[in-house]
């Protein structure tokens, strides 16, 4: 039982808001939301970054959600589909962590992206972001990749990411997105 303190006090020293890790569901998704909405409110955060944080967490759990559960997780075992998902603040900014498991043949392509969207400055990424919502076929979850060039625009903030290799045809992709407060 001492293990669950050490789990407490780890996250207390992170600052740490929210924490989950499981199968997302779209029920999952407006609970969080709304969790994080109370939370953000009960904080009393400026209503300039207490939108930009509600926004940038949409989009992270969106990209859980579509891509949990799709054609490119077919191989993917059924324990391997849930996710993690961190909420922390530091005096300075609010850092969203997601983690999921996702195909090994799939990551050069997600890599490359990022890796993209990572090279642009915040004029670029508007432009991007116009030029993939005109042009950009949709798949068949709705999207057209957007995710992660909104969460970029809208964080103003490059990337963090990283893939581990987990097994020979699986990797667990995590990404860190860092929202500076405004004043």
């Amino acid at each position: 039982m001492s293990q669950v303190y050490d789990i407490y006090k780890k996250l207390e020293e992170r600052n740490v808001l929210l924490s989950f890790k499981g199968m997302v569901t779209s029920e999952l998704l407006t609970t969080i939301l709304q969790i994080m909405e109370s939370k953000l409110e009960h904080i009393d955060e400026k209503p300039k970054t207490r939108k930009k944080v509600f926004n940038i967490l949409v989009e992270c759990l969106q990209n859980l959600y579509h891509h949990i559960d799709s054609d490119s997780t077919k191989n993917i075992s059924k324990e391997e589909r849930s996710a993690l998902l961190m909420i922390a603040k530091t005096p300075t900014h609010y850092l969203i962590t997601t983690g999921n498991y996702m195909e090994s043949d799939q990551v050069s392509a997600l890599k490359d992206k990022l890796d993209l969207v990572n090279s642009m400055n915040k004029d670029e990424l508007k432009t991007y972001y116009k030029k993939v919502l005109n042009e950009g076929q949709m798949s068949e979850k709705g999207t057209a990749g957007l995710g992660m060039i909104d969460i970029a625009r809208k964080s103003g903030e490059k990337l963090d990411y990283n893939f581990l290799d987990v097994k020979e045809t699986t990797t667990f992709f995590s990404l860190a997105v860092s929202i500076p407060e405004t004043n």
